[in-house]
């Protein structure tokens, strides 16, 4: 990477937010708030790991008064009667004011995330929009039906109502948009929502409860309280919160998990993947290279369903690992802001940390590697690491098993159709698998035996908001999208009456 790279300056929206400490800090109601206890915790930029914002660490105090908030704007403010007509306007608006500031929550995002900012308008704050648009259209069809018992003279029907109040605890990857996927869900639903950014990524969320307020949202609705695993952890626990929505790595979803079944909360998990990327002999290998290539390095590899284990036929394998490499080699690095950027840097040191180990564990294991692996030159201070290839034979190595949440690809030989699917399946994962091939039986094929809640054929990553997402196995419990993801935030209730 260049290091005399030169960003372009913040537009005025961008830097006006961040010049004005008191919209940074905890959203409860309508106040701005500072935590209880006056804790704070510093947002760093991922390219230079300088501070970015300060902001406040919410206590079980803060979020004990973020969840009484939801709970009294739930049952008793205007929100509670609002006709479902008028909520789907609402989340209309919302929709709007997001286009309308998209500039401004792209270049927040790439200065919080390290996301080059061309991504996070096509990408994040696009299909943030385009979910509150898809949920606005719910409200007036959220319906019950009337049951056609056999109990004479008597009326049976179903109620849809909704959960209560959510506790959302979103992912640093893609913040603002993982804020749209669960909270337009549960506003379209009649929701009201306590929701947790990321420690590492605030900024938009923060920003996104604001535009929330504008849109004549009701206080109390949408709160959003910072912090890190402790604030998660309250929220969580606390009795006042009917359903838990968390996207987040297995390791912290099966301990959520556990807690909401003991308190037998509703709960939706999306959680890691180690998806894999199959290349059949009969695929047009140029378009599966350029395919294969962003499902593993779109957004420098921190996707939960990226394209991390690559299966290639044994007579082609040295040419697409070849072409891939190449690849490699070209991609840009720099900063979010920086316009030519392709890839920008990780969003943490500890994951910088947490991916240089598991290129070391791949060396270590024998895995050849084939470009990257090691930090760019000029990096000055930011959490920047070369998009990395390895060749390997074994899928028992830990870069083939492992969530790494990075920019490492493994590429892997099989003989024929039958092993490379039994092997795919062999991970304790199942968020998503991929298949590149001229042949519509066997893309069909394979995608019945593949155990992954999203199979992409000849291509990567698509994703609408009607079109459910989620995992099988440990890649998570429940559908986020579409109707399925709009009946997690409800609730059926059945009514009887005697008619005579």
């Amino acid at each position: 990477m260049d290091a005399s790279t030169v960003t372009p300056p913040l537009s005025d929206a961008a830097r006006a937010f961040l010049d004005a400490p008191e919209r940074q800090r905890l959203l409860i109601g309508e106040e701005r708030r500072e935590a209880a206890d006056g804790r704070t915790f510093d947002s760093l930029d991922p390219a230079t790991g300088q501070p970015i914002a300060r902001v406040p660490q919410a206590g079980a105090a803060d979020v004990d008064a973020a969840v009484r908030a939801a709970r009294a704007a739930f049952e008793s403010g205007p929100w509670a009667t609002l006709p479902a007509a008028d909520r789907g306007r609402l989340l209309t608006r919302l929709a709007g004011l997001v286009a309308d500031h998209a500039e401004e929550l792209a270049e927040l995002e790439s200065l919080d995330n390290g996301k080059p900012v061309k991504l996070a308008r096509v990408v994040d704050v696009a299909q943030t929009v385009a979910h509150f648009e898809y949920f606005a259209g719910w409200p007036t069809k959220i319906e019950g039906d009337v049951v056609p018992v056999r109990v004479p003279d008597t009326l049976c029907y179903t109620l849809r109502e909704p959960v209560g109040v959510c506790g959302q605890i979103i992912p640093w990857n893609f913040p603002l948009l993982m804020a749209a996927w669960k909270v337009a869900p549960a506003l379209a639903a009649g929701c009201t929502v306590v929701l947790k950014p990321a420690e590492q990524t605030p900024l938009t969320a923060l920003r996104l409860g604001e535009l929330a307020l504008e849109a004549g949202i009701p206080p109390g609705v949408v709160n959003v309280v910072t912090g890190d695993g402790e604030t998660g952890a309250a929220l969580v626990d606390h009795p006042g919160v009917d359903k838990i929505a968390f996207t987040g790595s297995t390791v912290v979803g099966r301990e959520i998990g556990a807690k909401a079944g003991r308190a037998l909360k509703r709960v939706t998990l999306e959680l890691g993947g180690k998806s894999p990327s199959i290349i059949l002999p009969d695929a047009d290998l140029d378009a599966a290279v350029k395919g294969s290539f962003q499902a593993i390095y779109f957004n420098t590899g921190q996707a939960c369903n990226a394209g991390s284990r690559l299966f290639v036929p044994r007579e082609s394998f040295d040419q697409v690992v070849g072409a891939l490499a190449d690849r490699a080699r070209a991609a840009r690095l720099g900063p979010g802001l920086a316009p030519d950027t392709q890839l920008g840097p990780l969003v943490s040191e500890d994951q910088l940390r947490r991916v240089t180990g598991y290129i070391e564990a791949g060396r270590e294991e024998g895995a050849e590697l084939v470009v990257g692996g090691g930090v760019p030159d000029g990096a000055n201070g930011g959490y920047f690491v070369e998009p990395t290839l390895f060749a390997a034979t074994s899928d028992d190595l830990r870069i083939a098993r492992e969530e790494i949440f990075g920019p490492v690809l493994v590429a892997l030989p099989y003989e024929s159709v039958e092993e490379v699917a039994e092997r795919a399946n062999d991970s304790e994962y199942g968020l998503a698998a991929g298949v590149w091939t001229r042949s519509l039986a066997s893309a069909h094929r394979l995608a019945s035996l593949l155990r992954a809640g999203s199979i992409y054929i000849n291509q990567w990553g698509m994703s609408d908001p009607a079109a459910p997402f989620g995992g099988y196995k440990a890649s998570g419990i429940g559908r986020e999208h579409g109707h399925a993801g709009l009946d997690a935030y409800l609730e059926t209730k059945t009514v009887w009456a005697t008619l005579r």
